[in-house]
C-alpha cells in the first residue's frame, strides 16, 4: 500500500499551464503538450528557451537534446522562441510553492515576466511575485505572444 501512495504522489498533477496563443502552443515540445497544456507534476518547475534548433524547409525545429551522463537539465520545460527578437531566456522563470500559495520567480531573464500590469525581472535582474490560480503570465516584452494561464489542481 505504501508503494501505491508513493506512485500516486509521483504522478499527481499539481497544476497546468494552458497556452493562450498559437505561438505559445507551438513553443511547447510535442511530447509535453496535452491539447494546449503542459502538465506540472513537480514543484519547483523551471522554464526556459530551447537553444538547440535548426532550419528545416524554412521552419525552425528543435534538435533532440542529448542526455548528458546523468546531469540534471537547467529546465523542466524548454520552449521554442520562434521570433526574430527573442522573448524567452534560456533560464527564464521558476514556479514555486510556498506556505501561502504559489510564486513565480524570474531567474534573471532579459525581458522579464508580466502578470496583468505587474512586471518582474527583465534586464537580468530577477525577482518574484505571487501567482494564483487563473493568473495569465506573459514571458517577454509586452508584445510577446508567449502567454500562459496557470491553473492549480492540487488544492
Amino acid at each position: 500500500m505504501d508503494e501505491k501512495r508513493k506512485i500516486v504522489e509521483i504522478v499527481k498533477v499539481r497544476a497546468v499551464l494552458k497556452a493562450l496563443t498559437p505561438e505559445a502552443i507551438e513553443a511547447i515540445p510535442q511530447p509535453q503538450r496535452v491539447n494546449d497544456m503542459v502538465i506540472i507534476r513537480k514543484i519547483p518547475f523551471r522554464i526556459g528557451r530551447e537553444s538547440r534548433v535548426r532550419m528545416v524547409d524554412g521552419r525552425i525545429v528543435r534538435v533532440e537534446r542529448p542526455k548528458l551522463g546523468g546531469r540534471e537539465p537547467n529546465n523542466d520545460l524548454y520552449l521554442l522562441d520562434g521570433g526574430e527578437l527573442l522573448n524567452i531566456s534560456r533560464e527564464h522563470l521558476q514556479l514555486e510553492k510556498h506556505p501561502d500559495g504559489y510564486k513565480l520567480t524570474d531567474r534573471g531573464s532579459a525581458c522579464g515576466v508580466r502578470i496583468g500590469e505587474r512586471a518582474v525581472g527583465g534586464c537580468d535582474d530577477g525577482g518574484e511575485m505571487e501567482l494564483v490560480d487563473g493568473d495569465v503570465f506573459v514571458m517577454g516584452t509586452t508584445q510577446s505572444p508567449y502567454r500562459y494561464q496557470f491553473i492549480v489542481l492540487d488544492e
